[in-house]
């Protein structure tokens, strides 16, 4: 059955992935309610879009928006709490609260104001496999064990889930992104500060890791297509491709034209570095750049970053663009919100040896 939308409430919408979804509906004619904390973020990323409202609110207070869901038929739930989770520390409560609690505060507000369609962005982070082992949506990752972010991605596809049991009614779909990047990543993510940096020529080396890349405007096509034509209480991965570390800044460099490092940092120094962070964090009250959380979590999914694209390809026609294609779009947007000087990147100068 084709599924289509009129109105579309969007959350997280000043986000990476929110921002580049609320594009793409708006150039399919949809009207979109964009949820956001603020609404000057909001006027920053949009400017004055046609057909898009502003809502101004926060997952921590659904209650406080749940009346502009009245009218809408459709519910991408794109927001989640991420980047405290690995800044040194415990975040559960948070993470919880957002990710978990506030999904079903949301999902009920949605079928109290007759919202019948639900996208949910869930992440690789639920699913798992061997090392080197490539991933479908099948191999779900028990929640036992888990780091706290991947746990509560789990446990909100879960409670998904078990809104789509309770209301027959309802239409729901999940879509699971890998690490995105590309423009409009304002915040920034870790994705964008990864970039920011590699252009800055702040990255001091290589470390051990591996990522499944991918756009996230791949991925906001991969939500409104998992609506029109995706099955009901099915997963798709979003995830994009695999790639070492050492490679991906090979292409930021063939893309950019700065050099990149080329000192590989052993594990070892990863770890004597975030506990220093986290100190240095206790110390001063302000987050870790690299946490131990975040170390551990580098080490446990190396080489865990092999997803198996076959049925978001089949089911959805799904496809990705290269990766130099994104980074090149992600470098432009921000020379061009001044973000990164116009010049930046034309120089081959080095990162720190």
């Amino acid at each position: 059955m084709a599924r289509d939308t009129r109105i579309a409430f969007v959350t997280g919408a000043t986000g990476l992935l929110g921002n580049n979804l609320v594009r793409a509906l708006l150039a399919e004619g949809v009207q979109v309610r964009g949820l956001a904390r603020s609404a000057e973020k909001a006027r920053q990323q949009f400017g004055d879009l046609d057909g898009l409202d502003i809502v101004e609110g926060d997952m921590e207070d659904v209650t406080g928006f749940a009346r502009a869901l009245a009218g809408c038929d459709t519910l991408f739930h794109t927001a989640a709490n991420f980047r405290d989770s690995y800044y040194g520390g415990s975040h559960w409560a948070k993470l919880k609260a957002i990710n978990v609690d506030a999904t079903a505060r949301l999902l009920t507000a949605a079928h109290e104001a007759g919202i019948r369609q639900i996208v949910h962005t869930s992440s690789i982070a639920v699913v798992d496999g061997k090392k080197g082992q490539v991933v479908d949506e099948t191999m779900k990752r028990p929640a036992r064990g888990a780091d706290d972010y991947y746990r509560s991605k789990i446990l909100s596809d879960q409670t998904v889930m078990a809104h789509l049991d309770r209301h027959p009614d309802t239409f729901g779909v999940f879509v699971m992104p890998g690490w995105m990047h590309g423009p409009g990543d304002r915040g920034p993510t870790a994705a964008g500060q990864f970039t920011l940096d590699f252009m800055r020529r702040k990255l001091p080396g290589i470390p051990p890791a591996t990522f499944a890349f991918v756009d996230a405007r791949d991925v906001a096509q991969a939500e409104i297509l998992a609506l029109k034509q995706g099955r009901r209480g099915e997963h798709y991965l979003a995830a994009g491709r695999h790639v070492a570390m050492a490679e991906l800044m090979q292409l930021y460099e063939k893309t950019t034209g700065v050099a990149a490092p080329r000192r590989r940092i052993p594990a070892a120094a990863l770890w004597l570095i975030a506990g220093m962070q986290e100190a240095v964090a206790r110390l001063t009250g302000r987050p870790a750049l690299l946490s131990l959380a975040a170390v551990r979590n580098m080490r446990n999914e190396f080489d865990h970053s092999r997803f198996d694209p076959t049925k978001s390809q089949a089911e959805l026609g799904l496809s990705f663009r290269p990766m130099e294609k994104t980074i090149a779009d992600e470098v432009a947007w921000y020379r061009e919100n001044g973000m990164l000087p116009a010049e930046a990147g034309l120089s081959g100068s080095a990162h720190p040896a």
